[in-house]
């Protein structure tokens, strides 16, 4: 992954089989009031912009056109070239999957990993390459009883005590869904206060994002 920058606005980026994936900062501001400035940053139109009601789950949205509805789903999937799929996140992971299929990018909190939303995801693209961008860091994520246990069969690497480490825990999870290739960026949004909203640390509304597109067409 490359970081990026225009006009003060910050991104890392990536690309996957024909895909480019972004992963925003708070320097363009919190994208649930607005996505304009970090469109501008890319160079991309705003409409083309498709998001949805996240729910912590394993819903996904098909989008062969951009669309203004927003759906409840934690993940879009892009066909072909057109519609920009974005979830918002703020310590809950951003992941791409790419594959002959196409393109999706995932929301992807413990809940939406414990429900699959990673295997469906790689299923729908047929995806053989992955990108995991910011979230809270196994530093910063000291969880429950309930967490602990929905990841245990992935072994004793995804947790140090009660610290979960959710970037390895979905790693793992797009291994075992068949995944070839995957890059992660390992940057604690919860520790990077200068960078990142952070609902775990600050408690408040602000969300970075992330989103996908087939380039093309």
């Amino acid at each position: 992954m490359e970081w990026q920058e225009v006009g003060g606005v910050e991104w890392v980026e990536t690309s996957l089989r024909g895909a480019r994936v972004v992963f925003s900062t708070r320097s363009a501001g919190s994208m649930k009031e607005g996505h304009w400035l970090l469109a501008e940053a890319l160079g991309v139109a705003e409409e083309r912009i498709v998001s949805g009601r996240q729910a912590h789950g394993a819903e996904l949205a098909v989008h062969d056109v951009p669309t203004r509805q927003t759906p409840v789903v934690d993940g879009h999937v892009m066909r072909r070239p057109g519609p920009i799929g974005l979830v918002y996140t703020a310590d809950c992971l951003p992941v791409a999957v790419a594959g002959p299929g196409g393109v999706a990018i995932l929301h992807c909190g413990w809940r939406g990993l414990a429900a699959g939303i990673v295997a469906r995801g790689v299923e729908v693209v047929g995806a053989t390459d992955a990108a995991v961008g910011p979230g809270v860091g196994p530093c910063c994520y000291e969880v429950g009883d309930e967490v602990l246990a929905a990841f245990s069969e992935l072994g004793d690497t995804v947790a140090a005590g009660r610290l979960l480490d959710l970037t390895e825990v979905s790693r793992q999870l797009l291994r075992r869904a068949g995944v070839e290739r995957i890059d992660s960026e390992e940057i604690c949004t919860s520790c990077n206060p200068e960078l990142f909203f952070s609902h775990r640390r600050d408690g408040g509304p602000g969300r970075q994002a992330g989103l996908a597109w087939l380039e093309g067409g």
